[in-house]
């Protein structure tokens, strides 16, 4: 995150402000003493971002005209917002979403969790900035929008690798269910071959014609083998787009033992920009591999693995090391030494997952970045 003296002590006024599909809240709080200077509801559009954009101005000539925007949910409701004041060069703070446990006394309004943000920006040590913005139209603007790009692509190509599996499940249940003559032709074919066994049924066999249950059964496993294939195609053509992208943003990463292109993504639409993350632990915090106490009584000296943070970008790490520990010489050494040491498999994971955090960290803020 983006390191401050203190919020308070830069800006005159903070605006919360609470997104949602069709409409966001937004409330002006003084920086200096929290109190609420102001209110405003506006349609979740580019109309409504001008007003609310127009409504900071007219308060600006009251009481100051530094400001900040503090804004929930900037990669998803808020992202059109976020994007707009980041076009006009205002300071725009990323926040989470609270939780319900901690809304004073179970108070649930758009205008008070707009008041919220603002006074929960100005009460922290760090602040975030949007990952999603759009920084104009230079190279900061070109890194953004491939950013987001990859994070688009992301999106679709788990759904189809999530939409294939499914069907290659429901195609190795059709078949176990099937009547004997179309479980002979399939019968004993793994994964990979029975798609394509099973792709090239014909309906208008006679053996598929013998009855309707056999016709239903023939027509139904190539359908879900068709599928299967398609689905796979589509998320091949997607891998190839993301490791284009990737390519032209970070190509060093695609170097690193264990990175392919959608690990190198997930850590890239993680990571966003420079100075985003403000330390290396910072970075393994988000990821969900800093080490968390587990002392009781007399031992302490015990950590328990980390289930917070970005599960993505964890998973993204664990593919990592998977494959290091797999093909690595250098990181299976460190796993047989640690295991020497009384380190258990998972402990050994942590312990390297932390490692290439570091690692990728270090990489990503000091490395050039390829001109877009």
């Amino acid at each position: 995150m983006t390191s401050v003296d203190k919020l308070a002590d830069v800006v005159d006024v903070v605006i919360g402000v609470d997104t949602h599909t069709y409409s966001h809240a937004a409330a002006a709080i003084d920086a200096a003493t929290g109190a609420v200077l102001a209110e405003i509801s506006i349609e979740a559009d580019a109309d409504g971002y001008a007003e609310l954009v127009e409504f900071a101005d007219d308060l600006a000539q009251r009481h100051g005209a530094l400001r900040a925007w503090a804004i929930e949910g900037t990669a998803s409701h808020g992202r059109g917002l976020a994007v707009h004041l980041d076009t006009l060069g205002e300071y725009v703070i990323e926040l989470d979403r609270p939780e319900r446990a901690h809304r004073r006394g179970g108070v649930k309004s758009d205008p008070a969790d707009a008041i919220r943000a603002g006074r929960e920006a100005l009460s922290r040590a760090r602040v975030g900035t949007p990952r999603g913005a759009t920084r104009g139209a230079g190279p900061d603007g070109e890194v953004a929008r491939i950013r987001q790009s990859l994070a688009t692509l992301l999106m679709a190509r788990r759904s189809a690798v999530q939409a294939a599996g499914d069907a290659r499940r429901q195609l190795a249940s059709a078949v176990m269910t099937a009547p004997e003559p179309v479980r002979a032709r399939l019968r004993g074919l793994s994964a990979i071959p029975l798609v394509t066994a099973a792709a090239k049924l014909r309906t208008n066999a006679a053996w598929a014609q013998a009855d309707i249950e056999t016709a239903t059964a023939v027509a139904c496993l190539r359908l879900l083998a068709r599928r299967v294939q398609d689905l796979t195609e589509e998320a091949e053509l997607l891998e190839k787009q993301i490791k284009t992208l990737v390519q032209a943003w970070r190509a060093d990463l695609l170097e690193l033992f264990g990175v392919g292109p959608i690990t190198a993504a997930t850590v890239l639409c993680a990571w966003a920009h420079p100075g985003r993350i403000h330390s290396e632990a910072a970075f393994a915090k988000l990821a969900g591999v800093s080490p968390i106490e587990a002392t009781s009584g007399q031992i302490h000296t015990r950590h328990r693995l980390n289930r917070y943070g970005d599960r993505r970008l964890n998973c993204a790490l664990h593919t990592i090391t998977i494959t290091r520990q797999r093909h690595d010489p250098t990181t299976r050494a460190y796993t047989e030494r640690r295991t020497t040491q009384g380190k258990n498999p998972r402990e050994i994971r942590r312990c390297l997952k932390r490692y290439i955090a570091r690692d990728l960290y270090r990489i990503l803020e000091a490395g050039p970045p390829t001109t877009p």
